[in-house]
């Protein structure tokens, strides 16, 4: 499935936690973006989190 990508997600984190996501990544033969995606859609399926439809996550912003 391809998810268009046109949002930009920008955090501060210790050395120590950037370290092990470009591990993890580098393990998984991804990139530390996909790495993140990867880690919170399987967190999200996990908890049974819905993902948004593009209709509706484009309206939840425009209140």
């Amino acid at each position: 499935m391809t998810r268009l990508k046109n949002e930009t997600l920008s955090i501060r984190t210790s050395c120590e936690i950037k370290d092990l996501l470009r591990k993890a990544a580098e393990r998984e033969r991804r990139s530390v973006a996909s790495m993140i995606e990867t880690l919170i859609l399987e967190y999200a399926q996990a908890h049974g989190i819905k993902q948004a439809t593009p209709s509706s996550a484009g309206k939840a912003g425009k209140a």
